[in-house]
Order: structure tokens, then sequence, then C-alpha cells
């Protein structure tokens, strides 16, 4: 058993190459660049959506608040004649990234934090960098991966959308299973 104090090496030098790796494939490749697409006439939907101040959050449209409305006879006419949306509002104003990434960048740690801890319970310390690899490989691609699916599934999100992401999950999971092979050797 290995504790997880000794692995906050290899749990920041990974979280710093998952976190570089996804700024290139956000920033210089270009598959996700169609993840979203525009709404028809999206200067009169903004328009009219700005009409009724909507504070951020997460909304359903048309929303029905229990699963009893939702067996009523009018929100059955309300879906039927759509539009039916999930739909996120954010702040007015360009985005400020910078507290995104810090989140961003936790998220990887607590990642490689759960990462650390299932292999460290599994593995001695003088584990081979294949069996290391696997263990902290398989955990941190289903921290990286596995949640996205639910978007999909409950959501609608296309599914070509969390493919992408969850490819890009099996890059992090790589970086991080591979980081913690090379340094697992040191502790």
């Amino acid at each position: 058993m290995v504790s997880i104090v000794s692995l906050w090496l290899p749990i920041l030098v990974s979280a710093t190459l998952v976190f570089v790796a996804s700024s290139i494939i956000h920033m210089m490749l270009t598959y996700h660049r169609s993840d979203f697409s525009a709404v028809p006439d999206e200067g009169s939907v903004m328009s009219e959506l700005a009409k009724f101040k909507i504070p951020p959050g997460e909304y359903a449209m048309p929303y029905a608040g229990s699963p009893k409305a939702m067996g009523t006879p009018e929100y059955i006419t309300r879906v039927k004649a759509g539009p039916v949306a999930f739909i996120t509002i954010m702040p007015n104003g360009i985005p400020s990234m910078n507290a995104s990434l810090i989140q961003w960048f936790l998220y990887i740690v607590v990642v490689n934090i759960f990462s650390a801890y299932i292999a460290g319970r599994a593995l001695p310390a003088d584990a081979p960098y294949l069996e290391v690899f696997r263990f902290i490989g398989c955990t941190a691609f289903m921290g990286y991966s596995l949640a996205l699916w639910q978007n999909s599934i409950w959501y609608k999100r296309a599914w070509s959308v969390t493919i992408k992401s969850t490819f890009d999950g099996l890059v992090y999971a790589s970086l991080t299973a591979g980081t913690f092979g090379w340094l697992w050797q040191g502790i």
C-alpha cells in the first residue's frame, strides 16, 4: 500500500500535463468547434429572451415541476407544440476564463487524487509501470469521461459531442497513467 501523500508529485505533474493537453485540444485542434450550433435567427431569439431578464441558471422548457404534472393535458400539449429545450443561461458579458480554468485544474487534481487513492490501496510501492498505468488509467478515465454520457442520455446532448469528449478523457487518462507509472518508481 502506498500513501496518498507520497503521490503528491505524480498528482501535480499529471494535472499540469492534462491541463496543457486540454488547452491544446480546445485551442489548437478543431474537432470541438462543431459541438454547438447557432439557433436560427439568433438575434431575434436573443432579443426575445432578453425581455424576460432570466437569471443565470438551468431551465427546462416546457417545465412541469413534478411527474404528476408531466401527465396533464396542458403539459403534453406544450411538449408536442415545442420547442422542447434544456437551457443554461449565463451572466451577460464576455466570460472570464480565469475562474473556469482554475476550477478545471482543481477538478483534474481531484480526479488524480481519487486515481492515486485507488492505485495506492491496490498496488505496492514497487509495482511495475504497466500495473500502475492500468489502475490509474482506468480510474482517471472514469473520472474524466463516464459521467459525460448522462448528458446525452438524459439531456439529449449530441452523442458525437459526448464521444469526442470521451476521447479527450482517454487522452487525459493516458497522460495521467503514464505520469504515475513513470513517477511511481521513485516513491
